[in-house]
């Protein structure tokens, strides 16, 4: 089976299919040794870990290249962050083309307007729409027709007030899965009450960015699980934790002097850990 087939039969099983995201091989390889199913990419990460300011500036070749890395290092498919699709809807059919490339068995495409992510700002419905009916045909030219793509909205994450930006994630998400996305991921879910009234009012799987600094503490995996969220993504939890460990190791190191608290609280991967996993 195809990668493509792959996923979609994960997402087609009736389940929760929880993703967390990679930021580069290594953390791949370690979600996939880990028994997690699928592998979702991110652009915030990629850039965090490469010292860039944001994924506008990271762009669409670094984005790439990192993507065809992890997509290397795992046998499990792997969902490519495919932000805005790097510019207007006439980039959108290279950008998918240059993903199916890599590998990929699915592609976010998101109503943000990447290149100044300052301004938080959308673009209208019907260039979204347009956005993921490219993304769609773009696929199918390539003969890859089970491309999962996951149509982003970021219209309650943007909204100051949230009973309208709500509506209107709504609103984005069903045109969105009408114009051809298998899912609808929808940013800046904060409550157990959203989650609900989201996957009751759009007309296909719903998907979730959970485990994030503002709901972190606001709903479980399993809590989402029942209310029948298809896709958790996991976006910044991987990377997040990877720089907690190591600011914790080498601070310690400098405070101390000494490695003691590191040896105490097996802080460090111990090489037989490190070559399960890596095998």
């Amino acid at each position: 089976m195809g990668k493509t087939k792959e996923l979609r039969a994960l997402l087609d099983s009736g389940g929760t299919l929880l993703m967390p995201d990679a930021f580069d091989p290594l953390s791949a390889r370690i979600i996939e040794r880990l028994g997690f199913k699928a592998v979702q990419c991110s652009g915030y990460s990629f850039a965090l870990a490469a010292c860039w300011s944001s994924e506008a500036e990271f762009g669409r070749e670094r984005n790439m290249a990192v993507t065809a890395r992890i997509v290397e290092a795992v046998n499990i498919p792997v969902m490519a962050d495919g932000e805005d699709g790097f510019g207007d809807v006439a980039a959108i059919p290279e950008t998918v083309r240059a993903f199916l490339r890599a590998g990929v068995a699915g592609v976010n495409i998101e109503d943000q307007v990447l290149a100044n992510p300052a301004t938080r700002r959308l673009i209208s419905r019907e260039a979204a729409v347009e956005k993921i009916n490219t993304a769609r045909v773009a696929a199918q030219d390539e003969g890859e027709p089970d491309l999962v793509i996951n149509g982003r909205t970021d219209a309650l994450a943007v909204a100051d007030n949230k009973e309208q930006g709500i509506c209107e994630a709504i609103e984005r998400a069903n045109r969105y899965l009408q114009a051809g996305a298998d899912l609808a991921f929808v940013t800046g879910v904060t409550t157990l009450e959203q989650v609900k009234l989201l996957v009751k009012e759009i007309d296909g799987p719903v998907s979730i960015a959970a485990g994030l600094p503002n709901n972190i503490r606001s709903f479980s995996i399993a809590e989402l699980r029942d209310c029948g969220v298809a896709r958790v993504s996991l976006p910044t939890v991987a990377v997040y934790s990877a720089i907690a460990g190591m600011v914790r190791c080498l601070e310690s190191i400098s405070h101390s002097d000494g490695f003691l608290e590191i040896a105490s609280n097996d802080l460090l991967c111990s090489p037989e850990r490190l070559s399960q996993l890596m095998r």
